[in-house]
């Protein structure tokens, strides 16, 4: 690690082999704490490299549990976190609207790091048991149209880095990490990311993995659609910037999709927009989310359909029903 280190500190770039030897031995325990948090805090400063998060991610799905779901046509929907911006937890909504319209979500997910309340959070206080029991995964996507892949029971390999990021509280290239190494390997994608650096490193990535895949970022720093403003789509078929209402939204204030302060707060969000009980903005939010992961599963629709599908999932209970489904 100190070679490493002393790389890294003279504004040196790994290689994808040197990123992969490194978190391969992060993930089997060779380094303590401190080098561990030395080694995270390198990423606050400078951006990371394709070469450098392609080895990461190589790595972590070496090291994984992996399940075969690949007789379903799953799409994972998560952001990479760390916007700072305080949402409420908008895309973990936005995949039981999808699975209310009928798709099948194999979402990756963990606890919140530098957010209050992550999706695993806000499920596990709803009811939800996670596992990583293929078979039982198979039978929620089957019944549900949804199954959780809660990141600590795939990635066993990352227990000497969370008590770190833990305490340091602050978003590190685990982040962008996330949405990179669902252990199911979904053959879809709709994944939020942060910047607009990151939005191509993720293109390239993806653009490799033969998903259908889009990526969004809104250019005022939020890793969703948050209808506050202008926003980019980069998917299979190239790269387009929308306004709000050229899907047919208004523009929003921040203060329309703020998230609560506690889980509890954030569980209430939850369950009043799957019951369609929320504000139109939250509401909105969620449908502009959901229709373009309905449109990655279905590339020909117009995101009009698309949008007029998940208003259908959460006006007819489909969303709710989804979720008590899964919960009981």
């Amino acid at each position: 690690m100190k070679h490493t280190l002393d790389k890294l500190f003279q504004h040196q770039e790994l290689s994808q082999q040197d990123a992969y030897n490194i978190l391969t031995r992060i993930g089997k325990g060779d380094f303590n704490p401190s080098q561990i948090a030395a080694f995270l805090t390198v990423y606050l400063m400078r951006n990371i490299t394709v070469n450098e998060l392609s080895g990461f991610r190589n790595a972590l799905l070496d090291l994984c549990l992996k399940v075969d779901l690949s007789d379903y046509n799953t799409i994972d929907v998560c952001g990479t976190g760390g916007d700072g911006k305080n949402t409420f937890n908008i895309s973990t909504l936005s995949a039981f609207v999808i699975a209310g319209a009928g798709y099948k979500v194999a979402k990756h997910g963990n606890y919140g790091v530098s957010s209050s309340c992550g999706s695993s959070n806000v499920l596990e206080y709803l009811g939800y048991n996670f596992t990583n029991d293929e078979s039982i995964l198979k039978q929620q996507l089957e019944k549900t149209n949804f199954c959780m892949m809660h990141a600590p029971l795939f990635h066993p390999a990352m227990k000497n880095v969370a008590p770190i990021r833990k305490e340091l509280r602050i978003k590190t290239f685990f982040n962008m990490l996330g949405p990179l190494v669902n252990p199911s390997f979904p053959k879809n994608q709709l994944v939020g990311v942060f910047n607009l650096e990151i939005a191509r490193i993720y293109n390239y990535l993806l653009q490799d993995s033969k998903k259908n895949y889009t990526i969004l970022h809104s250019l005022d720093g939020y890793d969703e659609i948050s209808l506050t403003g202008k926003f980019k789509a980069i998917s299979n078929a190239g790269e387009t910037l929308f306004t709000p209402e050229n899907i047919g939204f208004n523009t929003q204030k921040q203060t329309d999709i703020f998230g609560g302060e506690t889980v509890q707060e954030a569980a209430k969000i939850f369950l009043d927009v799957l019951k369609d009980e929320c504000t139109t903005h939250q509401k909105n939010v969620v449908l502009a989310n959901s229709s373009f992961a309905i449109k990655c599963l279905e590339p020909n629709k117009s995101i009009e359909d698309c949008i007029a599908m998940a208003n259908e999932s959460l006006e007819s209970g489909n969303a709710y029903q989804s979720l008590k489904n899964i919960i009981e």
